[in-house]
């Protein structure tokens, strides 16, 4: 427990510190005082080994004399250096670094039980067991966290009808509609595999040669690029669910996490020093504010709704993951509040094994024709079977709180091989059975087969137009572009070229402020390198 009118973890008794220390103790942040906490609340425990012998010396290794050889029969430093090389497990490829906390979903309304099945959303005030992911995309373990880079929020609903994962970008559409080039996406902004930094060439060049990403490149480079820590941003599901009522009727729906404390961005400068100050600048405020529990973060939790006549009719692809649904069309509906109250006991068991996927659905909530959900599926499933093994669902964080019953068994890390159940359907032995309450809806499919551009209107630029020249103010204009220049002037002029002519169908305007800042810093006049590739002669 924390002392609520300073930062001193309660227990410690001032006769055991001198009031120099005291006061050091005062001035410090509570996520630097864990340790003393931690040693006020607690009594020295004796140490044992992994079979719980207790141990006598760790402090010196079994050699045969002061100065023999180690023996192979010293069975503690055989584990000390077995366990330290097995301590950490793959990083995620994306959305590496992250921090996280626990909580609860209030639903604030009886809507819910009129769009959709799902229980967690059908009565007023019922409470729903959260956690929740923080990270940043191209972001690896140790990075910043703030460089200017889309955010993640992914959120697991513990349901009494199993986990429900919402996983969220900060921004509410994202670089590519089409899951076949997300790989390469990430591979542009990560290191470059020879010189293993970060490479402009290679991220301007990916980014230019797809037109679909500038819309996103502009909400990025905006004011919105740098969310003052995880408290002070919204989230966004960007993929489109699909909503089953208790009546059988279908809608389309797309999540938006609305913060309560308000937005709230760094400046950029500010940003580069925080950097190289504090790397862990959104972990630190996440922890502290948790931590101190004076003013817990929420969130609303709010869906735009388009029913299946809307969608066949939409003048856009209601699937387009780089394009936004108009609220003035689709209205947020409000279905309730997330609060977190809790910190992990454990990073790492708790957050670093924390596994999402969309494919965690519950009944009343169905995937949608999005081809980037559909593909998350299958990603994100596997991704955890590599970083923790198949049987990552059964870790007491990604479990879910109602009975599991199913054929899978064995494999490493098996926790639960379900009481001799019979392992194979179906069965005569009151094994686990199916019910038709819970099967998919039924909808058509028509067309021929092929590799199809994944939207219907071929519009990259319109709905980045209106964000340009309605959203954002004369200065936040001017702030975008030279927020672009400063990045573009670190790639080769023709790719730089090409990312003009893609800026030039937002609004020339927006072409001449960066070229303007371009020419700061740039001390001769951009021309055409001439150094093209196949690909570009081709485009």
């Amino acid at each position: 427990m924390q002392n609520q009118s300073n930062n001193i973890p309660s227990g410690i008794v001032q006769s055991t510190i001198s009031p120099s220390e005291a006061l050091f103790l005062l001035n410090r942040d509570v996520a630097a005082n864990q340790l003393q906490t931690y040693r006020s609340n607690n009594e020295p425990i004796l140490m044992t080994s992994l079979s719980g012998m207790p141990i006598g010396d760790k402090v010196y290794s079994l050699t045969a004399g002061s100065r023999g050889p180690i023996l192979l029969q010293d069975t503690y430093l055989l584990d000390e250096l077995g366990q330290f090389n097995e301590e950490k497990i793959p990083e995620r490829c994306s959305y590496g670094k992250g921090s996280g906390a626990f909580g609860f979903f209030q639903c604030t309304t009886d809507i819910g039980s009129t769009l959709t099945r799902a229980h967690f959303l059908d009565t007023r005030n019922k409470q729903t067991p959260i956690a929740i992911r923080f990270s940043r995309f191209r972001s690896e373990l140790g990075s910043s966290d703030t460089i200017r880079d889309i955010r993640g929020m992914a959120i697991k609903f513990y349901t009494d009808c199993g986990n429900f994962d919402l996983i969220c970008n900060h921004l509410p559409i994202f670089f590519i509609r089409d899951p076949i080039l997300y790989p390469s996406l990430v591979h542009s902004q990560k290191r470059n595999p020879v010189t293993n930094l970060f490479d402009y060439d290679a991220y301007w060049d990916f980014l230019t040669l797809r037109p679909e990403t500038t819309h996103c490149l502009v909400l990025l480079y905006s004011h919105r690029g740098i969310p003052n820590g995880y408290r002070y941003m919204n989230s966004y599901s960007v993929n489109t669910y699909k909503f089953l009522s208790r009546d059988d009727d279908i809608s389309y729906v797309r999540f938006h996490i609305k913060s309560n404390q308000g937005i709230s961005s760094i400046d950029p400068t500010k940003a580069l020093v925080l950097a190289g100050l504090d790397s862990d600048y959104a972990t630190r405020d996440l922890y502290n504010t948790i931590c101190i529990k004076k003013e817990l973060p929420s969130w609303t939790v709010c869906i735009q709704q388009m029913n299946e006549q809307e969608m066949k009719n939409s003048s856009f692809d209601p699937f387009d993951t780089t394009k936004i649904w108009p609220k003035t069309y689709y209205p947020l509906i409000a279905l309730g509040t997330i609060t977190l109250n809790r910190l992990p006991s454990n990073h790492f068991s708790e957050i670093e094994q924390l596994a999402f996927s969309p494919a965690n659905l519950v009944p009343g909530i169905e995937l949608s024709q999005d081809k980037m959900l559909q593909a998350r599926v299958f990603a994100y499933s596997d991704a955890q079977r590599y970083r923790l093994g198949k049987n990552y669902g059964q870790l007491p964080v990604n479990r879910p709180l109602n009975p599991i019953a199913n054929n899978y068994r064995d494999g490493y890390m098996c926790l639960n091989n379900q009481n001799g159940s019979p392992n194979y359907f179906p069965n005569s032995f009151h094994g686990a059975t199916t019910s038709y309450r819970f099967k998919e809806t039924i909808y058509s499919v028509e067309g021929n087969v092929a590799r199809y551009e994944c939207s219907n209107d071929n519009d990259d630029f319109n709905q980045v137009k209106t964000f340009y020249r309605q959203i954002l103010s004369p200065d936040e204009r001017i702030n975008l572009a030279r927020n672009l220049a400063k990045s573009l002037a670190l790639t080769q002029q023709f790719i730089c070229k090409r990312a003009l002519e893609n800026f030039s169908n937002v609004d020339q305007d927006l072409v001449n402020d960066i070229q303007h800042f371009l020419n700061l810093q740039r001390p001769t006049k951009m021309e055409d390198s001439g150094i093209q590739t196949d690909l570009e002669r081709k485009i």
